[in-house]
């Protein structure tokens, strides 16, 4: 075997010229929510589009939203409800004309514009600082625009043409609203909005004229309206408006850029390779370690039936991406909402059962209170979702300190409801699979949903037993369980919603199917396995009259453990027909949620680890005979890169981070080496062996392998990737002449 020059790969990309050519792109105005620019640091953001009435065609909207601002309901119970509150207009001399163009950079996660009028032209340069709660916008004039000027309407004063662009909502809570304008120390104005259940908002704003033709508007939004939160919202104002300002929007970029650079992936299809990136922006605009959670529509609010958090898949789906993509920190809140918020999940559930359960109802504000009904798995899901970040880090204190006490509370309401039938088996009573007959309330024994969790849930906890050495009590009675529990549903059209109950019509949730995915509790191992999930999915699919987009991604994740690239693919380009230009979703409002599970899909069709394997290109399609990904994560804190060309794998590098046991599924047959790479990047052990598909390797915390084939070590350069037509900026404004050929070029 010959050595190479080099056993490191390298990430060979010019990053800010890749992610150019996926950055978000508007050859005209955008006119509403579905195609508007939207920036944002995970608890302040903007959607930025005008309007088509001719009234405002000279104004330039930046709807602005605060993420933990609610509104207690004085109408009616309910759970406090995300509310509007109020935008930034840029307003111009002149209508808004052509050549008007607007593109979000993503790699500086900026808004850049030049906004042609009958008056002249304006420059735009928009962030939601990354680091600080302010939002600046800066503007250049030409004669014609010298008086544009950027205003702040409270949502009570904005215009009605504006407010009922998006449609009329009748769903939506919308709290009397006393606003209050003043201005402070420093030319900083303040708006104080009061709602008519105690709380409210305030907006901080300040403009500054740098020079005849450039002005910078500075502005912060504080949740209340107390003096606190005046002052809060005022000192953000202050400290951002007397800062170096290109040194502040540098502090900004160096966070997007260290962001990025935490993986890397490249797909020869350009439209799914920018709809990823957007993702990776949309994600990281969504929420941080330590702001709230991502909640139906992240920062960017507007009307909507569903102004709160829903967990019977919403909050799932929406971290989802997290875990693969090497993103652990944006993770982050949905475990600390959690752990913060241990005691509402305990008031959750009857009160005889709260001495050692906890639940979680459908729907909420962020402080988790939603009391359990007869959907009862919801919070046994999401602790899926923690065990996930847990598999991916190997943090051992907050799979001791968090899932543990939070799942076992979880699998105890299950066996206060659980009954042994005359047949031997336990048995769960009528509960709901999420959607399937949502306005009947259908109910249904031994619900499919329901059987997975539980049966995931007892798993799992003997697991985190084992690892923590742990003697609980309770052991015997997840091993009881799990020896008497009812088998999953099954007939002639493969998993059923339950006892008795076959899918009989479209149903737009995998509930059915959370067996396959996303808990993985049937792999695919056996060709038995393989062809009820086959059965399955088919089956589910043609059932198609209630098909949305977070079924193609489901589906498309499902098919992906099937190895079925292709129909993977095709799901997912299915998904692109469903959703807006600016990669937002809707259906009867926005729901932030199926955009991001398409690009956890694409990770799926890439790198695959559950079941302590890890699995390397598992669903390509034909299509795609080159691909790259560096430093995507696995279960079992694995860093995992891979090149493929010409239909071949070239070569696999895994860093484990934590030691844990290495079971690579390569794809390859026949000879196979392999350098093992200590801590100082010095070629520890070289090896080879003939493998049928499958390696085990022993590596210990900071080491990593490269495994290939062929005599020679192949260049472990990662890429970016061609594709025959790759399309550039397709997302933005609605483009489709550009999946033709028929664009400008530029890069």
């Amino acid at each position: 075997m010959k050595e190479s020059n080099s056993s490191a790969v390298h990430l060979d990309v010019d990053w800010e010229r890749f992610m150019a050519a996926n950055d978000m792109e508007w050859v005209v105005k955008p006119v509403s929510w579905d195609e508007g620019a939207f920036l944002g640091n995970g608890l302040l953001g903007t959607m930025v589009y005008g309007e088509e009435h001719a009234s405002k065609r000279h104004v330039l909207r930046m709807v602005t939203g605060r993420t933990d601002v609610t509104a207690i309901r004085t109408d009616k119970p309910g759970f406090p409800p995300r509310v509007p509150l109020g935008e930034l207009d840029l307003e111009l001399a002149g209508r808004i004309y052509h050549p008007t163009q607007m593109r979000v950079s993503l790699w500086h996660a900026e808004l850049q514009a030049t906004l042609t009028t009958t008056s002249g032209e304006v420059k735009l340069r928009s962030l939601v600082h990354s680091l600080y709660p302010v939002i600046a916008v800066e503007i250049e004039t030409t004669v014609g625009e010298s008086d544009a000027r950027c205003e702040w309407y409270a949502y009570p004063e904005v215009d009605p043409v504006l407010k009922n662009a998006d449609g009329v909502n009748l769903n939506q809570y919308m709290p009397e609203t006393e606003v209050e304008h003043t201005e402070v120390e420093d030319g900083i104005h303040v708006c104080t909005q009061r709602y008519s259940g105690g709380d409210g908002c305030v907006t901080a704003w300040k403009d500054v004229q740098v020079s005849p033709n450039r002005r910078i508007y500075w502005l912060s939004i504080a949740s209340g309206h107390n003096e606190s939160a005046i002052a809060e919202a005022v000192e953000a104002v202050k400290q951002a408006s007397t800062a170096n300002f290109e040194e502040w929007v540098q502090a900004h970029r160096d966070w997007w850029h260290q962001y990025y650079r935490q993986s890397f992936v490249s797909l020869p299809d350009g439209r799914l390779e920018s709809f990823y990136w957007i993702q990776m922006y949309k994600l990281a605009s969504a929420t941080r370690a330590d702001k709230p959670l991502i909640d139906n529509q992240g920062p960017w609010l507007t009307s909507t039936p569903w102004p709160g958090v829903w967990f019977n898949m919403n909050v799932q789906m929406s971290y989802s991406p997290v875990y693969t993509s090497n993103r652990l920190e944006m993770g982050e809140s949905l475990v600390r909402s959690l752990k913060d918020n241990w005691d509402n999940l305990i008031l959750n559930i009857p009160e005889d059962c709260r001495h050692d359960s906890a639940g979680l109802g459908r729907s909420c504000s962020f402080d988790l209170r939603a009391q359990v009904e007869d959907e009862v798995g919801n919070l046994t899901w999401i602790c899926h979702s923690i065990w996930r970040h847990y598999r991916y880090s190997m943090d051992e204190k907050m799979l001791g300190e968090v899932l543990f006490p939070i799942l076992k509370r979880s699998v105890n309401y299950y066996r206060h409801l659980l009954e042994e039938g005359t047949d031997g088996f336990l048995h769960l009573p009528p509960t709901i699979s999420p959607e399937y007959g949502s306005f009947m309330r259908t109910t249904v024994r031994d619900c499919h949903y329901d059987l997975s969790l539980l049966r995931w849930g007892c798993e799992t906890l003997l697991h985190i037993c084992q690892r923590l050495e742990s003697k609980d009590l309770l052991i015997p009675e997840w091993e009881g369980i799990l020896k008497k529990l009812v088998p999953l549903p099954v007939d002639e059209t493969g998993y059923m919603i339950g006892q008795e109950m076959p899918l009989a019509y479209g149903h737009r949730h995998f509930s059915h199917l959370l067996a396959i995915f996303p808990l993985h509790l049937v792999g695919g191992e056996t060709e038995e396995e393989q062809a009820l999930i086959a059965t399955s999915l088919r089956h589910w699919l043609a059932k198609e009259g209630d098909l949305r987009g977070f079924s193609m991604t489901g589906a498309a994740s499902i098919a992906a453990v099937l190895g079925w690239g292709d129909v993977a693919m095709r799901l997912l380009q299915s998904l692109l027909l469903i959703i807006k230009p600016n990669t937002m979703y809707k259906e009867a409002g926005p729901v932030i949620e199926t955009p991001l599970a398409g690009a956890e899909s694409i990770h799926d069709m890439l790198l695959q680890s559950w079941g302590c394997k890890l699995r390397v290109f598992p669903a390509v399609p034909e299509a795609w005979t080159e691909l790259a990904f560096h430093d995507l994560r696995a279960e079992g804190a694995f860093l995992v890169g891979a090149v493929r060309k010409d239909a071949v794998t070239q070569w696999i590098r895994v860093k484990s981070l934590a030691g844990e046991p290495c079971l690579i599924k390569t794809g390859w047959k026949g000879l196979v080496h392999w350098h093992i790479i200590g801590c100082d990047q010095v070629v520890r052990v070289t090896g080879e062996a003939f493998i049928d598909g499958e390696i085990s390797l022993e590596l210990d915390a900071g080491e990593a392998v490269i495994l290939y084939q062929g005599e020679v070590v192949p260049d472990l350069r990662v890429c970016s990737v061609e594709g025959t037509d790759k399309v550039t900026r397709y997302f933005g404004g609605h483009k489709p002449w550009r999946l033709y050929g028929f664009h400008s070029g530029e890069s």
